[in-house]
């Protein structure tokens, strides 16, 4: 599906190709700042920390620079190891298995609503080690944070809220620590110095939104991928295929479309000269369809090697959540594909993009199965 999906409203893979052909790096008329498209241009952009800056917009990890981010990353790498990721995985097939329960016997479900939304917020809610009640809020906070004018909270609003959410619990467990992440980063040290207040809350809100949002939409695209190939039924039956699966779901159409930096000081980028102090938007998504890095680019290919897409960064800002993302996303698939078999998407009711500038899914996807007898 060479532009997206059919009768799916403000697919941009069309205007990335035009863009990477006629003006792969432009200033944007409407926003001001710069618009780049070319997967060379974008992965320097990504790369290059010392040229492009990544304080832009929120504090946070993501939007800090050396040598202030190399601190903040290794402190949050103590608490948020490999090893912590690998263990969730037997919780991460159970709460899959839990929520598919729920719908095995209907023969139909909303991915995104059933399955897609509320699996990655249990993981995250239990990493955090905070109530998955709140899991419903946790959702209205992201709604609000990612999309373009159509939460029911208003970035201002929910961005309080969090706040105040997530500082109460900080201050619990540093009265009472337990096993847990918001614990672990409070004990974390680099050169015996520890996370501020601020920057605590800040991973928090982040984990929170990027653990939600990427995983959510991750598992939506890989079902409309899915859903498109002819050999769909050889794709769903073979395990060994969901990891390289996951990866090209990951460039042909990934969760993050966009990210933000600026120019420290003037710069020559794709034959442009670029000011300093110039806002770039990177489209990740179209390097990940430029024919000069990959072969046949708007096609789904499984497996496709190699796979060097862009969408967990590049550098120094690489994206610390990528190995938990994988993983949620593989297991989440292999348990669909053993307890439901092949999935269909239901095209009755047409799709509806998620409305943001950065991330890219759907907000309900109905699918129909063999229900479980």
């Amino acid at each position: 599906m060479e532009d997206g999906l059919p009768g799916l409203s403000g697919e941009p893979f069309a205007w990335y190709r035009s863009m990477r052909e006629r003006a792969p790096v432009a200033h944007d008329p409407h926003h001001g700042g710069w618009m780049v498209f070319s997967y060379a241009d974008v992965q320097r952009v990504l790369a290059d920390h010392e040229r492009f800056s990544s304080e832009v917009g929120r504090m946070s990890i993501l939007n800090t620079d050396p040598p202030r981010h190399r601190k903040l990353r290794n402190l949050v790498t103590q608490a948020f190891t490999p090893r912590a990721v690998e263990a969730l995985r037997p919780r991460i097939v159970q709460v899959t298995n839990e929520l598919l329960d729920e719908v095995a016997d209907l023969g139909e479900m909303d991915l995104i609503g059933d399955l897609a939304v509320p699996l990655p917020v249990i993981v995250i809610a239990e990493l955090l080690g905070i109530p998955i009640k709140d899991r419903d809020r946790f959702k209205a906070w992201s709604d609000a944070i990612v999309t373009v004018g159509d939460s029911v909270l208003s970035y201002r609003q929910a961005e309080a809220e969090m706040t105040d959410y997530f500082g109460r619990l900080v201050e619990e467990r540093r009265q009472e620590p337990r096993e847990d992440l918001i614990s672990a980063l409070i004990a974390a040290r680099v050169d015996g110095e520890a996370l501020d207040q601020l920057d605590l809350l800040a991973f928090c809100i982040l984990l929170l939104i990027a653990g939600n949002e990427t995983t959510t939409n991750l598992l939506g695209n890989a079902i409309l991928c899915l859903d498109e190939q002819p050999d769909a039924g050889k794709l769903w039956s073979d395990p060994a295929l969901l990891p390289s699966i996951i990866e090209e779901v990951l460039r042909y159409r990934s969760p993050v479309q966009a990210t933000v930096r600026r120019t420290r000081s003037p710069v020559e980028l794709g034959g442009q000269r670029v000011p300093a102090r110039q806002t770039l938007m990177a489209f990740i998504g179209s390097a990940n369809r430029d024919p000069a890095q990959f072969p046949d680019p708007d096609r789904f290919t499984v497996p496709r090697t190699p796979n060097r897409h862009l969408t967990f960064g590049q550098g120094i800002h690489f994206c610390l959540g990528a190995p938990l993302a994988r993983l949620e996303a593989v297991l989440a698939l292999d348990t669909l594909r053993r307890r439901l078999g092949v999935l269909r998407v239901d095209r009755a009711a047409p799709l509806e993009r998620v409305d943001s500038d950065v991330i890219y899914g759907v907000r309900r996807l109905p699918v129909t199965f063999e229900p479980h007898r």
